[in-house]
């Protein structure tokens, strides 16, 4: 390559700069409200690995299967802890940070400062996304990570019997759960598509974050509801507790992969209503 070629190339590389995303990360991880967030994540499984450990319930009760599980591989402390984050605890989790995206940023009257110009838009958008996807599976790890850390020092680990009562290994018991998290973290990211929407309409995080949080439980509720059923397959949270039957043998994909489907069209059509939104908003402050 000649000389005149490399310096051409320069621009190009510095247009693919992560300085951008790197500054938003550290502002999301730097917050206390969000570490404490975290905190609270990850509190969850210690509390569920805690409470098992001192009753003692055998197989059969009347939680989840993965409770009844628990005893005997302390990899099922982290699905639990899943299964009982994903209605409420998760969702606020990203609601808080997806709410916060644009809004926060309009309400501190930092926003007109990061425009510079049009074009930057859809860029910022993009970074903002990213940062929350990135959230998304952190806080999914935390619950993940913490349940099986708890769950191994209370209760062991060793051969897992699958939900079908296949025996597999215990690396490939913990391969089936980090792949239910993965599943989790993206089902999470939609969501996240969801919240960078509402914080284009408004300069408060705090109802955006609301909004955010109304719309995923209004999903639970009417997933619940047998009269809706045709509705069911499009509500963004049907299919989140499908990561369950990555614990099965064979594994049921069917799910899974509907779930992916619906959370990928949330988070393209989701995206595209925020850029809409947010290419032809008038920034005041």
């Amino acid at each position: 390559m000649s000389a005149t070629e490399a310096a051409e190339a320069r621009p190009r590389l510095r247009a693919v700069s992560t300085r951008f995303l790197r500054s938003e990360l550290r502002l999301i991880f730097r917050r206390r409200r969000n570490l404490a967030g975290l905190l609270v994540l990850a509190g969850v499984p210690l509390l569920i690995a805690v409470t098992v450990r001192l009753s003692s319930p055998g197989p059969g009760g009347d939680g989840p299967d993965f409770f009844g599980s628990i005893t005997e591989n302390g990899l099922f402390v982290a699905l639990a802890s899943l299964t009982i984050e994903i209605p409420l605890f998760l969702p606020l989790a990203v609601a808080a940070i997806s709410g916060d995206a644009v809004a926060g940023e309009a309400n501190l009257g930092t926003l007109r400062y990061v425009l510079t110009v049009p074009a930057h838009r859809a860029r910022l958008l993009g970074v903002k996304y990213l940062a929350i996807v990135v959230f998304s599976l952190a806080a999914t790890a935390v619950v993940t990570l913490t349940g099986v850390v708890a769950g191994l020092a209370l209760f062991g680990g060793g051969d897992m019997t699958l939900l079908s009562g296949v025996q597999i290994g215990f690396a490939e018991g913990v391969l089936r759960v980090l792949l239910a998290a993965l599943y989790v973290a993206l089902c999470l990211a939609s969501l996240g598509a969801v919240g960078l929407f509402v914080s284009t309409l408004t300069e408060q995080p705090i109802g955006a974050m609301i909004a955010v949080l109304v719309f995923s439980t209004a999903s639970f509720i009417l997933d619940t509801i047998p009269q809706v059923a045709w509705l069911h397959p499009f509500l963004l949270t049907h299919h989140w507790l499908a990561f369950g039957d990555v614990l099965r043998s064979p594994v049921e994909w069917g799910g899974v992969e509907q779930g992916l489907f619906v959370a990928a069209a949330y988070a393209a059509v989701f995206w595209g209503a925020a850029w809409a939104r947010f290419s032809a908003k008038d920034i005041t402050s």
